[in-house]
């Protein structure tokens, strides 16, 4: 499947669900990646006015729960996220944050994630580690 037409699909799966709440939008896939961008806008912000890092979070496990389904060795499957670990780093008040999946480790049921979450600038906003669990549907 062409990668623009993978990309389409995956955003229109996300329809009446969190990532549609949080405005998440796929970006990029590439060989061994997956990217996602969401804004920062005050609905994602925790009172004093910065991202909230369980907004981070969620968008670093869509991204990463993605990736596993696009990258899985098996057809029909499901994804589970079960462990998640995450350093915030620095501080955004605006702008997008984009969140970045590679693979450390693709194996038949388990696959572990290093997400990097940066903004418009490249900086590092976060760092998060993320392990999936796949399974087949029955």
């Amino acid at each position: 499947m062409d990668k623009t037409d993978l990309l389409r699909q995956i955003n229109a799966r996300c329809q009446n669900t969190l990532m549609e709440t949080l405005d998440i939008e796929f970006t990029a896939v590439g060989e061994d990646f997956v990217e996602a961008r969401m804004p920062v806008t005050p609905k994602v912000h925790q009172p004093d006015g910065v991202l909230h890092g369980g907004a981070s979070v969620a968008l670093a496990e869509t991204v990463g729960s993605v990736a596993s389904l696009i990258f899985s060795k098996h057809k029909n499957k499901v994804v589970r996220g079960i462990e998640i670990s995450a350093n915030h780093l620095k501080s955004i008040t605006s702008g997008f944050i984009t969140a970045r999946a590679e693979i450390l480790h693709n194996g038949r049921t388990t696959q572990l994630w290093d997400i990097k979450i940066r903004n418009e600038n490249q900086e590092l906003i976060s760092v998060v580690k993320l392990t999936t669990l796949t399974l087949v549907k029955a």
